[in-house]
């Protein structure tokens, strides 16, 4: 039966998990008892666990996959002629295209005016668990121990208090990137530390593709789970919200994308087939960093990203690049917020709105959610941060799409520079894909490895093979 399951598409797995995830909500909802006060039934136990601990084995690969990963990506700049101009290019098309997308964001709330309405008593309201301000932002970026560990207390209700560790995403990269611009000024000494990386990175990958394999399975556990939290009638309460939010993204990932691919000579038919694998495993895992494997093979196999510079921007990227999370999310929210207080936004906010979006883009950190860079935003232009909490009902289902709409734009960012650049296998780029997604390597798979593993999970030398023009 196992053999049988991995002969199914990834992508109809993930869509047979989406209906069937739907379905167990609506039945654990007529199975009852329904309301915030209320003991969960079995199957809204059952899908609690089975998506929170997918999200759980998410969040325990991240730590060291940023780590490794930045380190990787810096050390491997050695090898690019001209890499501090790639890298400025990189930054500079980043910020070009978050400033598109926060535009279409201002523009939508403005039109389609999502907070008005609602239906939704603002009593209802209340502030988030965590928020986020310049000064929170500012204070974040300076590391506190070496792995940017935080330690926090909690009542677990009945007077008890228990201590628990999290990870400071934004300390782990300041922390990687000064080991890895230390590791390349350093020279000769370093190599054994920085081939130890590479290698740490290929085990972490790894292991990284053996969650990602529980995706669907996490999938129906999480959106049944936020269908029998909240039902249709408070989703639907925010419907303008939700559809303002998708419209956004589908501007974004259809039309702005595509036309950026068309005015730099590339097919935008030929972007849509190869970024798809990434999209779709964005969309289920709802993590840029745990989607890093598959963008960065997007990169270099479909649209020939030379593999040196591709191991820079991609992952930098996920760590950076958010037009989804960090653009049209806080703006749409953010005017939604306003909307829905009866708040009257000045010019001067609705820029500052552009600023946060464009500058803040790191406090998302690539991890699954947006509360912070929404809470900066709002606490920026002083709007009333309780208004986070009604949006929290639809924000699984809005953050499938936003992190599919980060991850297209972390793999198209790096085409398009290395076109302008010239070191863009354009051929490959154009080349027909295969039945998984992938432009064919130039050398097939020895039969031992093609049955043991997708071909996702290829190590970074078979990735490279896929690269016309030999080695780099």
């Amino acid at each position: 039966m196992l053999s049988a399951l991995r002969r199914v598409p990834f992508a109809i797995q993930v869509l047979l998990a989406l209906v069937l995830g739907i379905a167990l909500g609506i039945v654990a909802r007529q199975i009852g008892p329904v309301g915030p006060d209320a003991d969960p039934n079995w199957l809204a136990v059952t899908l609690d666990t089975v998506g929170s601990t997918f999200v759980a084995l998410l969040r325990t690969i991240v730590p060291p996959l940023i780590l490794l990963a930045v380190i990787a990506s810096i050390a491997n700049l050695r090898n690019v002629t001209n890499a501090a101009r790639l890298a400025l290019r990189t930054l500079l098309w980043f910020a070009a295209t978050a400033l598109v997308a926060v535009a279409i964001g201002i523009g939508l709330g403005l039109t389609i005016r999502p907070g008005l309405g609602t239906g939704i008593d603002p009593e209802t309201a209340a502030e988030p668990g965590s928020t986020g301000s310049w000064l929170a932002f500012l204070d974040s970026i300076v590391p506190t121990n070496f792995l940017g560990l935080t330690a926090g207390t909690s009542d677990d209700g009945t007077g008890a208090l228990s201590t628990s560790l999290d990870f400071n995403a934004l300390q782990l990269i300041v922390i990687a990137i000064a080991i890895g611009i230390a590791a390349v000024r350093v020279g000769k000494a370093a190599e054994p530390f920085l081939a130890f990386t590479q290698s740490a990175l290929e085990v972490v990958l790894k292991v990284l593709w053996w969650v990602i394999r529980l995706a669907p399975l996490g999938t129906v556990g999480l959106l049944g789970n936020a269908v029998y939290s909240y039902g249709w009638t408070t989703i639907g309460a925010l419907g303008k919200f939700a559809i303002a939010i998708y419209v956004g993204l589908v501007l974004v990932l259809f039309v702005v994308y595509p036309l950026l691919a068309l005015a730099s000579g590339l097919s935008p038919v030929k972007y849509f087939t190869g970024v798809w694998p990434a999209v779709q495993l964005g969309f289920v895992s709802r993590s840029s960093m745990g989607t890093l494997p598959v963008t960065q093979r997007v990169a270099e196999v479909n649209f020939g990203v030379p593999r040196a510079y591709a191991s820079f921007a991609v992952p930098f990227g996920a760590t950076t690049k958010m037009d989804g999370c960090a653009a049209i999310y806080p703006a749409i929210a953010a005017i939604f917020i306003a909307q829905f207080f009866g708040v009257d936004l000045s010019i001067t906010q609705y820029l500052l709105i552009v600023f946060v979006s464009v500058i803040g883009s790191a406090a998302t950190a690539g991890t699954t959610g947006a509360t912070v860079m929404l809470t900066l935003t709002l606490s920026t232009l002083g709007l009333p941060l309780e208004g986070v909490g009604l949006l929290l009902a639809v924000d699984p289902i809005l953050d499938m799409g936003r992190t599919a709409t980060n991850v297209a734009g972390q793999a198209l960012i790096p085409a398009l520079v290395a076109k302008h650049e010239g070191i863009l296998d354009v051929e490959r780029f154009h080349a027909p894909r295969g039945l998984d997604g992938f432009v064919p390597v130039d050398e097939p798979v020895p039969a031992a490895k093609a049955d043991d593993a997708p071909p996702e999970e290829q190590s970074t030398e078979e990735r490279s093979e896929a690269r016309v023009g030999g080695s780099d």
